[in-house]
């Protein structure tokens, strides 16, 4: 075998679930929110349906920046390989 194959840990699968878990959970809120600041400043603002698509699309494309940074720290803190 050669030495990377062997260095291989174990992959934990609560950890896995845990995290998948949350970041459904905390994906679901933070690109919902997103899409609703959207709504609410092209309403505030009166930008029209184009207006408002393109401001729920922004909001929605930093919601999930967010939980992707989101799921790699929680990937150190609960690390999917056991080693």
């Amino acid at each position: 075998m050669t030495e990377g194959a062997s260095a291989s840990g174990r992959m934990n699968w609560l950890n896995i679930m845990t995290v998948i878990s949350a970041a459904i959970l905390i994906g679901t809120e933070i690109i919902g929110a997103g899409l609703a600041t959207g709504w609410a400043i092209a309403g505030l603002f009166g930008l029209g349906d184009i207006g408002a698509y393109v401001l729920e699309a922004l909001f929605a494309l930093a919601g999930l920046v967010i939980v992707i940074y989101f799921v790699r720290a929680a990937a150190r803190v609960e690390p999917f390989v056991e080693r």
